[in-house]
């Protein structure tokens, strides 16, 4: 035994701790966080631009297509022959969830069923919310006498007539990107029914002509269940008894408004045409109540002529009765109506 201390080595390795999980996961993300976020940007591209450029157009044009669109009133003015001024009142609905600002934008305004378009309208810039008024005041330029003349009959003519808005306007809806769409609306108007209702009112005669050669004077009625106002300025209209004309009568600045309209009437009747159809052995109406055709002559603005009135009130014929015993009691001529 050697009388030096004896030293002994260990060959055991030390315990070293193995790192937590979660500390390892930190350590990676630590080291490849790059890597990482390249992958988290690529799958947030991956979702993102579908969504933009696919799914939101295709949401956008939905949401266009479920909206609504109320005409609550039109009013036509200033007409000439290729041009007028329009003036409208729009009401949106809008029930989705999504309310974007849709762009100025020009919108064909054609009649169902048109073979061409009546006028290119502008539409101003519009907020999309629910119940948003969206008013159009414009002037427009008429190119198609046929469709403008087309689309006067109807309004005139019809009790409903439809109206087809087309145009293409971009929209945006908070951050996404500009988007255009396809704006194809078909709205159902109430028209002005062929002018039914109409009724000659307080009519009186003159035996003696006045300074404009009118001897028949009083007031016509005009309903109009429409939301349709049309100036149509001075209108002559030629009055028959049995295919037979027995004179003219004039309603000068003539706009037709929603609702009852009474307007001033002017007249020049063959007087002794009117007296042959009630009295005599042979008139074909004793009683003193004849029947009347109305059809339109010409309808004059400004001293110029407009033809898709004037061929729209020459297409939509009126018929009405006049008690000739009631007239001459009105005219204070109650003797003669005595004599009839």
């Amino acid at each position: 035994m050697s009388d030096k201390d004896e030293v002994q080595y260990s060959t055991a390795q030390p315990v070293v701790e193995r790192p937590s999980f979660w500390s390892r996961v930190g350590a990676h993300f630590k080291k490849w966080w790059w890597a990482h976020f390249i992958v988290f940007a690529i799958v947030v591209l991956v979702i993102t631009l579908p969504l933009v450029y696919v799914g939101y157009p295709k949401i956008a044009q939905h949401d266009v297509n479920k909206s609504t669109l109320n005409i609550t009133n039109l009013a036509f003015s200033d007409p000439t022959p290729t041009s007028i001024h329009i003036n409208q009142t729009q009401v949106l609905g809008n029930k989705a969830i999504y309310h974007p600002t849709i762009y100025a934008f020009n919108a064909t305004i054609a009649l169902v069923g048109a073979t061409a378009p009546l006028a290119v309208v502008p539409v101003p810039r519009t907020e999309t919310n629910d119940g948003a008024v969206i008013v159009v005041d414009s002037n427009l330029d008429l190119n198609n006498t046929e469709a403008v003349t087309n689309f006067s009959m109807a309004v005139l003519g019809l009790e409903e007539f439809q109206l087809n808005i087309y145009g293409r306007p971009v929209l945006k809806e908070g951050p996404l990107p500009k988007h255009t769409v396809t704006y194809n609306k078909t709205v159902t108007m109430k028209g002005l029914n062929g002018l039914k209702g109409f009724e000659l009112q307080d009519i009186k005669i003159s035996l003696t002509p006045g300074a404009d050669g009118t001897n028949m004077n009083g007031t016509v009625f005009i309903p109009n269940p429409s939301a349709i106002t049309v100036s149509m300025g001075n209108v002559t209209l030629d009055v028959s008894v049995n295919n037979t004309q027995i004179g003219q009568s004039y309603l000068n600045d003539l706009t037709l408004r929603p609702g009852p309209n009474t307007i001033p009437l002017r007249s020049t009747i063959n007087q002794t045409q009117v007296i042959g159809l009630v009295s005599g052995k042979n008139a074909p109406f004793p009683s003193g109540i004849i029947p009347l055709s109305i059809l339109g002559n010409s309808s004059v603005y400004n001293g110029v002529e407009i033809p898709y009135y004037s061929r729209a009130l020459a297409m939509n014929p009126l018929e009405t009765t006049m008690n000739v015993t009631q007239v001459l009691i009105n005219s204070g001529l109650g003797a003669l109506a005595g004599v009839l």
